[in-house]
């Protein structure tokens, strides 16, 4: 039996949804395999949580725990942190340093998708088509007048490094530019401001199966919102479509996108891109490593559409990660 730290929580405001997804893989988890161990990720404390919720600190020297006088260390670590320190690389480095086997893709990859600009600049070289964006640090000049000229009305407003749906905007005149810009900085000193592609949201699944790069059934996103905020991900005011209702030319090309963009970037584990259909071209909105596992979440309804069962989808992440 194998020793499966489970981590979950983290620094960011996704905290909670971590918690969520870290749960569910603590319950699907193979249990004639695998012992699972709950670990909580916070800034004031890490601390494995026991089945009656009693906390035991962890040892960040060599990321053990010692449970009644029992020293208990771990043969891989399932990564279910969104945002940071999960899925930036900070986590990914760590468990590297220490020689443990991790679920999630690696520590540089972690840190480039996690960072919006640098993923997409990084992916147009290899034809990965994008939105036209304007980008701003904390302290620049705003000139909106600049800004509109070159993405723009409506555009969107977004941190640059911030996972999930928060600070984000849409922006519908310019007059609502820096209220939007001052909200997107509460999350992250760098924002991204990219102009409006109207066209059909998707989201695409690509993991590693069983030693096969593979993409999963496309999964269309339709909101009830303006956007797929935060609300329409997490609180039920969305549609998700699955299979997409997308030509199977198009679920092709889509799905072939999206693969080259893990490919491209050496990624391990889970991905989960957003792209936006413009005229039968997709356009990459952004790329999660750390998507959610809730049972509700994308992956896990993707993975159920391609006959994967919530158990297999983990034993094989772990599984990858020893091999």
């Amino acid at each position: 039996m194998k020793n499966i730290a489970i981590i979950m929580g983290g620094y960011s405001s996704e905290y909670k949804i971590s918690l969520i997804s870290g749960n569910v893989v603590h319950q699907y988890l193979d249990k004639t395999k695998y012992n699972g161990f709950r670990i909580h990720i916070f800034k004031e404390k890490w601390v494995y949580v026991d089945q009656n919720d009693a906390e035991f600190p962890i040892d960040k020297n060599d990321f053990s725990v010692t449970v009644n006088g029992e020293k208990i260390t771990f043969d891989c670590v399932f990564n279910a942190i969104h945002g940071t320190p999960g899925e930036d690389g900070l986590m990914q480095a760590y468990f590297e340093l220490l020689g443990i086997p991790q679920s999630s893709c690696d520590y540089y990859q972690a840190a480039l998708t996690f960072n919006k600009r640098d993923l997409l600049s990084v992916l147009k070289p290899y034809g990965i088509k994008t939105a036209i964006s304007y980008y701003l640090n904390k302290g620049d000049v705003i000139n909106t007048e600049e800004i509109i000229k070159k993405v723009g009305l409506p555009c969107f407003v977004k941190p640059n490094k911030a996972g999930s749906s928060f600070g984000i905007s849409k922006v519908k005149t310019e007059a609502e530019l820096p209220i939007a810009i001052e909200v997107a900085y509460k999350e992250d000193n760098e924002i991204i401001i990219e102009s409006f592609l109207d066209g059909t949201e998707v989201s695409v699944g690509v993991i590693n199966y069983k030693g096969e790069v593979i993409v999963l059934p496309i999964t269309e996103i339709v909101s009830d919102n303006d956007f797929f905020d935060y609300e329409a991900k997490y609180e039920g005011k969305s549609q998700e479509i699955t299979p997409a209702r997308i030509s199977d030319e198009l679920t092709k090309k889509v799905g072939e996108t999206a693969k080259r963009a893990y490919e491209v970037l050496k990624m391990k584990g889970f991905s989960r891109s957003e792209f936006i259909i413009v005229n039968d071209e997709p356009h990459m909105l952004e790329m999660n490593t750390i998507p959610g596992l809730t049972t509700e979440s994308l992956i896990p309804q993707q993975a159920k559409a391609a006959g994967i069962s919530l158990e297999d989808l983990f034993t094989n992440a772990i599984e990858l990660a020893l091999a």
